[in-house]
């Protein structure tokens, strides 16, 4: 084993669909340097191993691994779970399928919702009966359950959920269940849905403890073969997943409740956005996220990202609830690698399907037949070869030219010269329209004026579009942070330990029900620092207090932050707060409850500091390396646009566009008439003109 002294990297590995990232901090030298692979899917940790060779860390002299992965959602999404079964009360087994009973899309005769992950010969019965206040009305009839062990065993259920119904206000049949069946099945996968959350809403619930269990017996083996796999490479210092609600959880944690895994890979960016906005001073920020695969957005204001409980697998018309803590993230499939195809009516169309690392775009060299944005990037000039990855992948442009000139281009019926630049400015015009309608989704349709906001951009592709996005949107300011790239493992370096907790509480706003709330609050606090107290130095420990409220009568909730000095006064004015702020008017006639009390437990981990990870030596005079042909559609040509190195340009740095901006995990787009300005640590800040008449080919 490694000596404490010798144990100076903290290491954090983001898993994406298409490219593994990985950041190293050096606590002894205060560097922190970055690796980029294409994702392995047959062996994760190879990929993993692969990116530390860019680093020179070893996992040996590691103190710290941070991992997040897309393993869960991804499971969710292509249906690659485990066989499982479904336990509920009696009459109750088609919970799933009945869902709200709403109809999302009204006037869509042929809507249907997807099917449950249980089907129907899966889901089972037993004799139970609690009611809404906790008390039992029917005991659970065992031998029942018992005599259920059989037929889950000749069914081979590599999982079990167990949903019992008001189990949120007494959790004793469902505990009593699990003992049962682990006894009887003891190589089976079983979760609870109180396990998983306290709050009330049974189908959403159900659902939670379905996923769980879908995803739990594959999870179990991933999270338990990777640190496997890491302390046979001599890594013996502590090992964290990364969870969706912003903080960090041991393996056995992760195993218990994977479904907290759900966005483990997208939330480190919206960590690493929250501290450069608030080391930068930026109160309201669009945190934006580009991929291989997908494209992701976030809101960051007052320098926090929203929580919210409930989150939708496949999206809210069609998909399934999961009842956890989730960053309010709205994503697209709109990355670098999906694909443009020609549809039935001969019109381009973008995604949602994605070329992946394997076979990659086409431009990669690796099999890729099918032209996807990147090749568009890379067709246009935006993206040059011996730049990508350092040269470590050198990319095929006149395969790509060649492949959307056959399969776009000429189908479609375009002729002329310049027939493959049009083609693939419209791709990139589709994904523009794509990602700007996922940031309107979480600001304009959340009432909130996108004006204000200031675009952060990071990711492999996040750069390369910053400043198209910020013009169709009308956003003056797009920053792009060091090291764009690799920033989703980045903020995972900067990751906090976090553990949530919510219990429903129904009860008009009075003095009494406060003076109940906070006690209850404080009960839930207590069992985050003893659950917390295993697994880390609570003696920094911090709380944070929220709570679910509406108007009495109401459905739907907004949640509020329990104010320093909690009254009646202070909670009303809060809940009044937000509620006006996202409806625009009060219900002035109408008294306000308690719905849902939340508790969230934050400790501080060992992390480096926003100077040192833009601290890095100027390499160069910031003079441009080259310039080379890039297509503008601000002005519908061709430009020689002049091309620099992101290390030569020191802070302070102005740099007037039309340029590109290279570095080892992305590129940057300055388009014409804007300017750049290299921040204090490290930041790009992009001023952005409003979009120029085609046919000036003005340089700025």
């Amino acid at each position: 084993m490694a000596a404490d002294g010798a144990r100076r990297f903290l290491i954090a590995a983001d898993t994406g669909g298409t490219f593994t990232d990985l950041a190293v901090y050096d606590t002894a030298t205060g560097a922190t340097t970055f690796g980029k692979t294409l994702t392995t899917y047959g062996d994760l940790v190879e990929g993993v191993i692969a990116g530390l060779e860019d680093t020179g860390a070893e996992l040996s002299h590691a103190a710290l691994f941070k991992h997040g992965t897309t393993h869960v959602i991804n499971a969710f999404i292509q249906r690659r779970g485990g066989r499982t079964a479904l336990i509920a009360t009696a009459g109750f087994r088609d919970v799933l399928e009945i869902g709200r009973g709403n109809r999302p899309e009204t006037f869509n005769l042929r809507y249907r919702r997807g099917a449950p992950l249980v089907p129907r010969s899966l889901r089972f019965e037993v004799t139970e009966r609690m009611d809404g206040q906790g008390r039992v009305v029917t005991p659970l009839d065992v031998a029942e359950l018992e005599a259920l062990a059989p037929a889950l065993r000749q069914a081979e259920v590599e999982s079990i959920a167990i949903s019992f119904l008001n189990s949120y206000a007494n959790a004793v049949h469902e505990e009593q269940a699990r003992a049962v069946l682990r006894a009887l099945l003891p190589d089976v996968y079983i979760t609870t849905g109180t396990e998983l959350s306290r709050e009330w809403m049974e189908y959403e619930r159900t659902s939670t403890a379905v996923a769980n269990a879908f995803v739990g017996a594959r999870m179990s083996a991933y999270v338990g073969g990777f640190s496997e796999a890491l302390r046979g490479r001599r890594f013996d210092g502590r090992f964290y997943m990364m969870g969706s609600n912003g903080g960090v959880m041991t393996p056995e944690a992760a195993i218990a409740q994977p479904v907290t895994l759900v966005e483990s890979g997208p939330i480190g960016g919206c960590i690493g956005a929250a501290a450069y906005a608030a080391a930068l001073g930026i109160d309201r920020m669009i945190a934006f996220d580009m991929g291989g695969t997908t494209a992701k957005c976030a809101l960051v204001e007052h320098a926090r990202f929203d929580v919210v409980n409930t989150y939708w697998v496949g999206g809210y018309e069609r998909g399934f609830p999961i009842r956890t803590p989730v960053l309010d993230i709205v994503e697209v499939g709109a990355g670098g690698g999906s694909i443009a195809w020609i549809d039935d009516n001969s019109r381009m169309r973008l995604g949602p399907r994605s070329a992946g690392s394997d076979p990659g775009p086409i431009a990669f060299g690796r099999g890729g037949s099918e032209p996807t944005v990147t090749d568009a990037n890379v067709v246009l000039g935006r993206i040059g070869s011996d730049s990508f990855m350092n040269g470590k992948l050198s990319l095929d442009r006149q395969g790509a030219s060649t492949a959307i000139d056959r399969q776009l281009a000429l189908p479609l019926g375009y002729a002329g010269p310049d027939r493959i630049d049009q083609v693939a400015q419209g791709i990139l015009d589709l994904a523009t329209v794509a990602m700007s309608g996922a940031i309107k989704e979480i600001t304009i349709e959340r009432g909130r004026d996108i004006r204000d906001y200031e675009l952060f951009v990071f990711g492999g592709g996040g750069p390369l579009f910053g400043s198209d996005l910020a013009r169709s949107l009308g956003i003056r300011t797009v920053v792009v942070p060091p090291h764009p790239g690799a920033f989703s493992s980045l903020g995972m370096l900067m990751a906090e330990a976090r553990r949530d907790a919510a219990r429903t509480f129904l009860h008009p706003l009075s003095e009494q029900a406060v003076g109940d709330a906070l006690a209850t609050l404080q009960e839930m606090a207590d069992g985050l620092r003893v659950d917390m107290a295993d697994e880390f130095d609570v003696s920094r420990i911090s709380y944070l207090y929220e709570a679910d409220m509406n108007y009495q009568g109401q459905s739907h909730t907004v949640r509020i932050q329990i104010p320093p000095e909690p009254t009646t006064e202070s909670i009303q004015a809060a809940f009044e707060a937000v509620y006006r702020a996202r409806y625009g008017h009060l219900n002035d006639d109408m008294g306000l409850a308690f719905v849902v009390l939340r508790a969230g437990a934050v400790v501080p981990t060992l992390r480096p500091t926003l100077e040192a990870i833009g601290r890095t030596p100027v390499a160069g005079d910031g003079a441009p390396r080259t310039q080379r042909s890039v297509y503008f559609a601000s002005v519908g040509q061709r430009l020689e646009t002049r091309v620099y190195r992101r290390s030569d340009l020191a802070p302070g740095a102005t740099v007037e566009g039309p340029a590109i901006i290279e570095e080892y995990s992305s590129t940057t787009v300055v388009a014409p008439r804007d300017t750049l300005t290299v921040g204090a640590l490290g930041e790009l800040r992009i001023t952005c003109a409003p979009a120029a008449r085609k046919g000036d080919a003005s340089r700025g």
